[in-house]
């Protein structure tokens, strides 16, 4: 007659086995001890026992008890050694309940981990994620980990731990490249590093761990956080962490952004640190806003974010205008507030070397295509529009076409400010440094104020005595307007301006008049009828 299965055995609270405690128990001493237990507390018979935290769950403790029916044998491979080994440790499968028991074979097996294949220990790394810290705790992630870190200085030039944070003469095969990038062929993201030299060859296939088991591995090397001082390693992380930002859901724009930062703040900080330490040493201008979108939405801490935008702003002066463009949060189309801080650096630096410098051109003019590029948004604010325009000092822009430019497209994508506001926008512009060409096309906006086009263009007049001109830099000399017939034409529009403004004024006035009298018949209207005074 055929047994019957007199252990009940609940593994998470979720998954109930039905099994044979003789089975079982000569070769758990847990289970023994757990039987041993509910016996003593006079439990009913079939109540059983409740193993929670079990590794691998349900499948992890049907791979164990098959062990068991099959009188203490099972194939072992690198894909389930880990979720065996640590079940043995859990269930207490040692040489004191029966020789020979789990935990011993798997310990046979892992000590042979230094002679695996490369891909055998990722394997066997990845196996462990489902119960990440069991198998840290008993050392069996550490033993992994060191077998890896033993494969990859036995088949590179270089070991990791002596990778200097600074490129040198003596290590140019693994420096990088302080000039350009290169464009991957599927995304398109220019990353600071070379075609060949400067990707190893373990950095894709590492792409395939969890963000904790990169930090075990991050740790034992000693680089982890602020003691990251190693230029390959910086280059590993950032590689690693822009294939995150690129999976379809890796929590970012999929609803699990918070797990998300969680995960993976910790190895974006430790990236910022080692290109902080390395700067502009090793990263030009782009790449370092490269490095921004990649961590950005990592979960980055502030002090690690300041040290990455300090390093920016040292360098605006090298930046595009796509380098900029950094898309925005909280319902703005571009970060500006990322400009703005990255603007006030640069000046906050360069003005002790003098404000009229050529870098603070160079920024003025990248500014000035940026406020452009913005305009059209139409959540940007007039106070926000102000501050990108005012952020330089006056001596950055030898020419403020540029900003009359983007203020008049500004003012075409937000048909409904009031005039108040249209005046406070064109309080940015120095007149005096706007071409004559400028002037006219502002004097002839209908969205300008009248009053801010007669002050231009008295401006204008002004210069036109004293016999000077601005040139705007980003046009031709040729196409710069200095003939008389259009001095001629630039007193004409002062005139007809000053008409335009006269008649508003007298037009205000009649309007003014008719308004005070209409109130007093009304008045008299009122005191005719012999109304009661409310007191």
């Amino acid at each position: 007659m055929q047994e019957l299965c007199d252990l009940k055995v609940r593994v998470n609270e979720h998954y109930t086995f039905l099994l044979h405690q003789r089975v079982l128990c000569s070769f758990s001493g847990k289970l023994k001890e757990m039987v041993s237990q509910e016996r003593q507390r006079s439990q009913p018979k079939g109540s059983g026992v409740g193993i929670m935290e079990f590794p691998g769950g349900a499948s992890g403790f049907e791979l164990v008890s098959r062990f068991c029916y099959n009188n203490g044998s099972i194939a072992m491979t690198p894909s389930n050694i880990c979720l065996l080994h640590c079940s043995a440790i859990l269930l207490e499968m040692t040489e004191e309940v029966s020789s020979y028991n789990l935990l011993r074979q798997t310990e046979t097996f892992l000590d042979g981990v230094f002679h695996w294949t490369w891909n055998d220990i990722l394997t066997a790394l990845k196996s462990c994620e489902p119960f990440f810290p069991t198998a840290d705790a008993c050392g069996l992630l550490q033993k992994l980990v060191s077998s890896l870190l033993a494969k990859i200085a036995a088949n590179s030039e270089m070991p990791l731990l002596s990778a200097t944070p600074f490129p040198s003469s003596s290590s140019s095969s693994s420096s990088p490249d302080t000039s350009g990038f290169r464009c991957s062929s599927s995304t398109k993201t220019p990353e600071p590093m070379k075609p060949c030299s400067n990707r190893e060859w373990w950095f894709d296939d590492l792409n395939i761990l969890a963000p904790s088991t990169i930090e075990k591995i991050m740790k034992t090397l000693g680089a982890y956080g602020t003691d990251n001082k190693n230029l390959v390693l910086t280059r590993f992380l950032l590689h690693y962490l822009k294939t995150v930002v690129q999976r379809p859901c890796s929590g970012i724009g999929c609803g699990n952004l918070g797990h998300c930062k969680e995960e993976y703040g910790g190895l974006a900080d430790t990236a910022v640190h080692g290109v902080a330490l390395m700067g502009r040493t090793a990263f030009s201008c782009r790449g370092l806003f490269w490095v921004l979108r990649v961590v950005s939405g990592l979960g980055l801490s502030k002090e690690c974010r300041q040290k990455l935008e300090r390093l920016m702003g040292l360098v605006l002066d090298q930046a595009t205008l796509d380098d900029l463009l950094v898309s925005g949060h909280d319902g703005g189309v571009y970060d500006v507030n990322l400009v703005l801080r990255l603007v006030r650096m640069f000046v906050s630096t360069e003005e002790g070397g003098g404000a009229s410098s050529q870098r603070m051109k160079k920024v003025g003019r990248l500014t000035d295509k940026y406020l452009g590029e913005i305009s059209p948004d139409q959540s940007l604010k007039v106070s926000k529009f102000l501050e990108v325009a005012e952020s330089l000092p006056d001596s950055a822009r030898d020419c403020f076409d540029g900003v009359c430019r983007a203020l008049d497209i500004y003012l075409e994508s937000h048909p409904t400010l009031s005039t108040e506001e249209r005046t406070r926008l064109c309080g940015c512009l120095n007149y005096e440094k706007l071409t004559l060409e400028a002037c006219k096309d502002l004097a002839k906006n209908p969205r300008v104020p009248p009053g801010v086009a007669v002050q231009a263009l008295v401006s204008q007049h002004s210069k036109l005595h004293l016999g000077t001109d601005v040139a705007d830099p980003s046009r031709t000399p040729a196409a710069s307007p200095e003939s008389p017939h259009e001095k001629q034409q630039l007193k004409l529009s002062l005139q007809r301006m000053q008409c335009r403004v006269k008649e508003l004024e007298k037009a205000c006035r009649s309007m003014k008049g008719q308004m005070s009298k209409m109130v007093k018949t009304k008045s008299m209207n009122h005191s005719n009828r012999g109304m009661p005074r409310l007191c």
